[in-house]
């Protein structure tokens, strides 16, 4: 395969090696500023069982992640 110049393959999301394989990125998980937004969320999605998790250390600020139950 034709060599590619770097910036070509950072565009095209194609790993660094001779193969120029496609990564796959993970999507992290959806999270939320409010307890209503987060609240909100769930119903229009449909979940019923589930408790807010706070991904933040300080206790001023919020990131609430839903987690199924």
């Amino acid at each position: 395969m034709a060599k590619l110049h770097t910036r070509v393959k950072r565009r095209l999301g194609l790993a660094h090696n001779l193969r120029h394989k496609k990564r796959s990125k993970k999507t992290g998980a959806k999270t939320f500023k409010t307890e209503e937004s987060a609240k909100k969320y769930a119903e229009s999605k449909g979940i019923k069982d589930y408790t807010l998790s706070n991904l933040k250390l300080s206790e001023g600020k919020k990131k609430l992640k839903i987690i199924k139950k």
